[in-house]
């Protein structure tokens, strides 16, 4: 499991990718790989991906329009869970 951290670097250009940016967040949920997706209020977005390796999941990130384009830099933490809710647990396959 990975933690997507997004730290906007350049808001001005943002909007410009928008859209494509909110396509290729629908693509990572409707592929499974995104189990949750939110703002992290004046600094970017967080994702918190699953079902893929690390190598898998970077490639995938440098597809978004906002890193490919400057908008965003990207940071990706492995997460290796040792408790987990009930209620998360099937989700991540536990």
């Amino acid at each position: 499991m990975y933690l997507v951290t997004l730290e906007i670097t350049d808001p001005t250009h943002a909007g410009a990718h928008a859209p494509g940016h909110a396509a290729w967040i629908d693509r990572g949920v409707e592929d499974g790989v995104f189990l949750l997706v939110g703002s992290v209020p004046g600094r970017g977005g967080a994702i918190l991906a699953r079902r893929t390796s690390e190598a898998t999941l970077s490639a995938r990130v440098h597809q978004d329009p906002f890193v490919a384009h400057g908008v965003a830099t990207p940071t990706i933490t492995e997460i290796v869970p040792s408790r987990i809710h009930p209620e998360l647990a099937a989700a991540v396959g536990r």
